[in-house]
Formats: C-alpha cells, structure tokens, sequence
C-alpha cells in the first residue's frame, strides 16, 4: 500500500428529526456532521476527480440519508457508512460523526452524539 488519501466534510450542519422524544419528531434539531473517507489513490498524484472521490457526492450520500428521520443516531452512522462504502467499495476507512447541537435534555449545558469508524 503506498498511502492513503482522505476525503473530508468537516462541520456540516443539517436540521433534521433525528429522536426517540415526541417533541424531537416534531420540532426536529440542528445537527453537525464530520466525515473522513480514506482510499488508496488509484494514480500515483491525482490529476482527475476520477482518481479520487468527488465531495459533492459524499455531501450528497449523508444529505439524503440526513433526510431520513430516525430515531436512533446511531442508526443514522451505520446507515452513512454502509451507503458510503457501497457507493466506493474502494474505501479503505470511513469515520462519520453526528452531533446534536440542543439535545431536549433539562439543565444540559452542551451537545451530545456519536462517532462510528469501519476499517476495510
């Protein structure tokens, strides 16, 4: 293996109804997303979008899936990566993390979320 090259869209925000609360199906929440996808160039220095993964399309994967409301997040993150990696099967490692900027928690100060890293 030469090396890795990584992909990355760093503090993207989407408002979505990601919750198991009522009030979080209804009223939705902001959320922050990060991704690292890691290939293995398939050229020497990449000179074409075709030697590497496009960001837009990655942008578009989690955009569609953010879409998608569902209760756990940690559901969201495994349904990302899987999308991701069957989209790029060349992948070599995906990290995505999903935060929820004003959880509907009494008295919590901050934000809550969760990360997920495949290896292949």
């Amino acid at each position: 293996m030469s090396g890795l090259l990584t992909i990355a869209l760093n503090n993207v925000r989407f408002f979505a109804y990601h919750g198991i609360l009522d009030e979080e199906k209804k009223n939705g929440n902001n959320f922050e997303v990060n991704l690292s996808v890691a290939i293995e160039p398939s050229a020497a220095v990449v000179h074409s979008i075709h030697d590497t993964i496009n960001y837009v399309e990655l942008f578009d994967i989690v955009k569609k899936e953010m879409a998608i409301p569902t209760e756990l997040l940690e559901t969201v993150a495994m349904r990302i990566i899987e999308n991701i990696r069957s989209s790029f099967p060349g992948c070599k490692k995906i990290s995505f993390s999903l935060v929820k900027l004003h959880p509907p928690i009494a008295d919590f100060t901050g934000n809550v979320g969760v990360s997920y890293t495949k290896e292949y």
